[in-house]
């Protein structure tokens, strides 16, 4: 009987371990990925030469119909409104709102949302509006006749003043043309992971500090007055 209570309790410490080295083990493949997201993250800081900031996402801004995150930066840290953010993969979004500690971050998707791009095959310029969508934006009045395909990368053409120049923001996913439209459809998929990054970079440039000339929409985001096609 003393040798079976004891078995018992052997068993019973050692369900115990395994749960706690269970516990161990989840924590500790969630820190290899951080780390690894991580890597990614500053890996694409060495591409770029201005000034950044790590931050991570605290939460979700649950307004329906919006695409907002809070990051764990604020005024403390330097971050002021219409600083430009990024992830390891693309041009995330921007600042909007500027708290102590936190700041509220208006995603690249979001319906109203417009950031100035430009082919990098040719230089053609465009703007990307938001469409509600993670996985989609759409350029802006586009004519048929313009040269751009599928595939086509673009990129923040740092028109308007709130963007640097030379950010990814998406591939040309799709083209259509209507015969009686002379504008075309064209569908970007974003490159930023925008519902799965963690971590992100603020970018401190110039630009984000100086007056420009573009006209602030109802949510704070910047639309150039002219797109200069």
């Amino acid at each position: 009987i003393a040798s079976r209570d004891s078995l018992l309790a052997d068993n019973a410490g050692l369900a115990r371990r395994i749960l706690e080295l269970s516990q161990v083990s989840q924590q500790f493949l969630a820190l290899k990925k951080e780390n690894e997201r991580l890597r990614e993250l500053l890996g694409s800081q060495a591409r770029i030469s201005a000034e950044v900031l790590i931050a991570e996402l605290v939460g979700v801004v649950p307004t329906a119909n919006t695409h907002q995150v809070i990051i764990d930066k604020g005024a403390e840290a330097g971050v002021e409104v219409g600083q430009a953010v990024i992830d390891a993969e693309g041009l995330f979004g921007q600042i909007v709102e500027v708290n102590q500690y936190t700041s509220r971050v208006l995603l690249i998707t979001d319906v109203s949302h417009a950031v100035p791009v430009q082919v990098n095959r040719n230089g053609l310029r465009s703007i990307a509006g938001g469409t509600g969508r993670l996985d989609e934006l759409v350029l802006e009045n586009v004519p048929v006749t313009a040269d751009i395909r599928e595939g086509d990368l673009l990129e923040s053409s740092g028109l308007g003043g709130r963007f640097p120049v030379g950010y990814p923001v998406g591939h040309v996913s799709s083209l259509i043309i209507e015969p009686t439209s002379p504008y075309a459809i064209v569908s970007v998929r974003p490159l930023a992971q925008l519902d799965r990054s963690r971590h992100v970079l603020i970018v401190f440039v110039a630009d984000t500090r100086e007056e420009t000339d573009a006209e602030p929409d109802a949510a704070g985001v910047a639309r150039p007055a002219e797109q200069g096609r």
